[in-house]
């Protein structure tokens, strides 16, 4: 399966951050995550598997009441159901990938 970037639907999450689904399918999702500086992604969970990748900017991250400063090549796991969020300290974009994918993203 391919993905072009230029058929893919960037999706306005307001304050500051957007969302582009790219490869799907199967038991597996990737998707990009754009963020402006101060832009919060919000404490929250799910069922799912979650890996981020730090593809650019600077990030506070919280997983599980411990908060970290990540920057780009920067890697990080969250189990299922852990809560977890961010702050955008630079503008930043980052590859989550989720598994199962996230139907809910889908709909």
């Amino acid at each position: 399966m391919f993905i072009f970037r230029e058929q893919t639907q960037v999706d306005d999450l307001g304050n500051g951050v957007t969302r582009r689904i790219l490869a799907h399918g199967g038991g597996m999702m990737a998707v990009e995550v754009t963020f402006e500086k101060d832009a919060v992604g919000p404490l929250h969970h799910h069922p799912h598997e979650q890996l981020t990748y730090v593809l650019s900017g600077r990030f506070a991250f919280t997983i599980d009441g411990e908060t970290h400063e990540v920057g780009a090549g920067d890697t990080l796991y969250k189990k299922p159901d852990v809560i977890h969020g961010c702050v955008c300290l630079e503008p930043g974009v980052l590859l989550d990938t989720f598994t199962p994918q996230r139907e809910d993203f889908l709909s």
